[in-house]
């Protein structure tokens, strides 16, 4: 298969923190075996999705170029996404939820380029290219969803994160790894699974992001679209899973009307969904989302957004109401009887930018300690610093290279040399640099003059706040360290000559059935591999051999747990026989 990239300016337009994600998809690496379950899944989906996916489903696979016979090239899916404005990546496994929002801000699809395993092929916890190619690329032919997709970046993409959250991100990793691994313990498996569950237990208050990513759960990976009586399955965990398409639809689900309530519905990734939300369309898809960033951060501001991101410990960005946007790791505020942040502080490297492009000279190199600033009016003068002009300012002693004092109305004092000031694009001042400046607050020294230039924030309040920086390129986001790595698959001698077998069989798909080999494989298999179910399946495809039935037949008694999977294999059999695939 060609695996040559095709170029993209979406994927060119990347910045370098998402394309620390990005790997090979390495397509030699799929066995004939991983082929074999993809054209299963999807034949299955195929036939039975027609009638209760969304109608921009079957459609959809062709036009993002998905094959029920074979697993798709990422670069081929990439080339024909480019056609409806998305573009696709591979990536290991789960990534963190930011990230991942953020690629859907680009209007990428993230893709967990490895497939599930044979036993496996119902369901799995982890991301893998059935769920992404086959469930999430699909939909986005729709124009709506599309779109719902992107704004769903955007938005997730500024929601903050908690400690709880990180915690549980490297759990589920751990799992899903774990799960679609050979030779792993049971003991190992169930740790990793009561770790998942405990944490899942733990009473936390949800963060934004667990919020948002409930949101995304019952949507984007379980949403039902139309009405509660008839729904029908647009959600890509859904699509992707034969086993819970099915369920979905059953009475034992709990079909409930979408609404921003089900970002309060948490989720078990281990287990089938008891309830699932059915919107009417996809853009009232973008009406609740619109609703639930009203309830953000980066939309409120002020004290209780600054709270969320000293808790979270990571990057993130307030933006005052001059419009300068300072990002940092925030660790410190100072409130008035009103609650209102009169003081704040970072830790560390610190950029401070404009509409999102930092500000010249004030980046890390600046501000590699960190950054302090008060905020509010002046005392006894009705009239932000902000909101100053000339005269004002004259008023007022604002002069450059001249000496100052002057207090806030919360008791912070500030005692230095006012060096120069800089403007926003509305001639407001929104930075003020001092030297030999003294910031007291009660008995505090806030600031001292052997601290070197203190530039002061200017503004009455914070108006945003949000996860990661302002300008990505302040900062040295290259970082992604994952706690695991996806382990691979080595191959016995066994399973390579049963491989071997599959190949041999794919291979005949396309160049023309031998029966007579196709019968000397099927005794091998018997003797060599009497307990594989899905080879059988497709000898008995081509040969329609009585004997191979029978085997089918008596492999349901051996092993009750896949009797349905034959079964379901042979129904398609039997209606591509009389032509109704």
């Amino acid at each position: 298969m060609n695996t040559v990239v095709e170029t993209n300016e979406l994927l060119d337009r990347l910045p370098p923190h998402l394309k620390q994600y990005i790997k090979p998809q390495n397509y030699e690496q799929y066995t004939p075996i991983n082929q074999a379950v993809w054209r299963y899944v999807m034949r299955k989906n195929v036939d039975y999705l027609r009638a209760v996916a969304h109608e921009s489903y079957v459609g959809g696979l062709k036009r993002t170029g998905i094959s029920i016979d074979e697993i798709p090239s990422m670069y081929g899916m990439n080339r024909i996404l480019k056609e409806i404005g998305w573009a696709a990546v591979a990536v290991d496994g789960f990534i963190p939820p930011n990230a991942f929002m953020e690629f859907q801000a680009y209007k990428v699809l993230v893709i967990a380029s490895d497939i599930r395993q044979l036993e496996n092929i119902e369901y799995t916890p982890a991301p893998d290219i059935i769920h992404e190619g086959a469930g999430h690329a699909p939909i986005i032919a729709s124009p709506d969803y599309a779109e719902y997709l992107r704004r769903f970046g955007e938005i997730g993409a500024k929601a903050i994160s908690s400690a709880h959250d990180t915690d549980m991100y490297d759990a589920v990793r751990e799992l899903s790894i774990l799960k679609e691994a050979e030779g792993i313990s049971t003991e190992r498996i169930e740790a990793a699974e009561h770790r998942v569950l405990q944490l899942q237990n733990k009473k936390v208050t949800p963060s934004e992001i667990a919020l948002i990513r409930n949101l995304h759960w019952w949507t984007v990976e379980y949403g039902l679209v139309g009405t509660v009586e008839a729904p029908k399955i647009y959600g890509a965990g859904l699509l992707s899973s034969i086993g819970e398409s099915v369920w979905c639809m059953k009475d034992e689900v709990k079909k409930i009307p979408y609404s921003i309530e089900a970002a309060y519905q948490d989720f078990d990734i281990t287990k089938p969904q008891p309830q699932l939300y059915v919107t009417p369309d996809f853009a009232y898809l973008q009406e609740v989302l619109e609703e639930f960033a009203n309830t953000m951060a980066v939309r409120k501001g002020g004290w209780r957004g600054l709270k969320k991101l000293i808790e979270s410990k990571q990057l993130g960005t307030i933006e005052l109401s001059t419009g300068l946007q300072v990002s940092g790791h925030f660790t410190r505020m100072i409130q008035n009887e009103d609650n209102e942040v009169v003081y704040f502080e970072t830790e560390g490297e610190t950029a401070l930018s404009y509409r999102e492009k930092e500000v010249i000279g004030h980046g890390v190199s600046r501000h590699s300690k960190g950054f302090r600033s008060p905020l509010g009016k002046l005392k006894g003068i009705n009239l932000a610093i902000e909101n100053m002009g000339p005269r004002d300012l004259q008023a007022y002693n604002f002069y450059d290279g001249k000496p100052i004092s002057f207090e806030f109305e919360s008791g912070i004092t500030v005692e230095g040399l006012n060096v120069t000031g800089l403007r926003n694009l509305r001639g407001e001042l929104m930075l003020i640099q001092f030297t030999d400046c003294t910031v007291r607050y009660k008995e505090e020294v806030l600031f001292r003059p052997d601290m070197g230039d203190f530039d002061m924030a200017v503004g009455k309040e914070i108006l945003s706040a949000f996860a990661g920086a302002a300008d990505y390129r302040s900062f040295d986001l290259v970082t992604h360290n994952p706690s695991s790595e996806t382990i691979r698959v080595t191959l016995s001698e066994e399973e390579k000559m049963l491989n071997d077998y599959y190949k041999e069989i794919r291979d005949m798909r396309s160049n023309g059935m031998i029966k007579s080999r196709c019968m000397e494989i099927f005794e091998a298999l018997q003797k060599d591999h009497p307990y594989d179910w899905l080879l059988p399946l497709e000898l008995y495809e081509r040969t329609k051999a009585e004997a191979v039935l029978q085997h089918l037949i008596q492999l349901k008694e051996r092993r009750p747990k896949v009797s349905h999977l034959i079964d379901d294999g042979l129904l398609l059999i039997e209606k591509q026989n009389i032509g109704i695939n």
